[in-house]
């Protein structure tokens, strides 16, 4: 939904309403970042983030102020950017950067079901390790009670996206200066078992699919 909020006033060409392009974002990402009012002052924290369906999802300590305020539908702001490259001019001023970006505002609401809470901690554990969840020991009642979820809707939001090469100026174009993008990649490197793990507990398929270059 395009809003004053959401209109993108500089550089207007690359904004978009295209949810589609925000989801890709969000599946894209681990870590968004949250920003609010509290008592009077901003406070914008990164956080691990997940999408299920057209929310928002994110979860904390039922003690965490952040979680708290979100969980009362306090005003909130979501921000995503992934870096795809460095972009390299001839000239300092025209540097820039590939990346794609996106704003979501609006009112989280609290899951409060058990069953609710457990489904969405399976969404977080499995956007971060694909077929993760399936694995690992379930939340129980206890946990579950500390931890507060809350799913913001993906409704007013905006993408802002950079592609392509750098946009010097003419009369740089002549000078003897390299000029391209830097691709910039997330890779995961070889895992490293926890303490006291078992001898016989090998690394799951899930996980060896993750590593490149095997």
């Amino acid at each position: 939904m395009s809003t004053n909020r959401t209109d993108v006033r500089r550089l207007a060409q690359r904004g978009s309403n295209d949810r589609n392009a925000a989801y890709e974002i969000l599946d894209a990402a681990m870590v968004a970042h949250i920003g609010i009012v509290d008592e009077g002052f901003p406070v914008v924290i990164p956080m691990l983030c997940a999408r299920d369906g057209d929310h928002v999802l994110l979860h904390g300590s039922s003690k965490s102020r952040l979680m708290r305020n979100l969980a009362e539908g306090c005003n909130a702001c979501v921000t995503v950017t992934l870096i795809d490259s460095l972009v390299l001019a001839r000239s300092a001023f025209n540097h820039s950067a590939n990346y794609r970006s996106l704003v979501v505002f609006g009112h989280a609401r609290a899951l409060r079901k058990l069953e609710e809470k457990r489904a969405a901690l399976e969404k977080f554990v499995d956007h971060l390790v694909p077929g993760r969840s399936a694995d690992a020991r379930p939340g129980n009642a206890g946990e579950l009670k500390a931890t507060l979820i809350v799913a913001m809707p993906i409704d007013e939001f905006s993408v802002k996206a950079r592609r392509g090469p750098p946009e010097d100026k003419k009369t740089d174009m002549d000078l003897q200066v390299w000029a391209g993008e830097m691709p910039v990649f997330t890779k995961f490197g070889s895992p490293i078992p926890a303490p006291e793990l078992p001898g016989d507990a090998d690394v799951p398929d899930y996980i060896k699919a993750m590593i490149p270059d095997r």
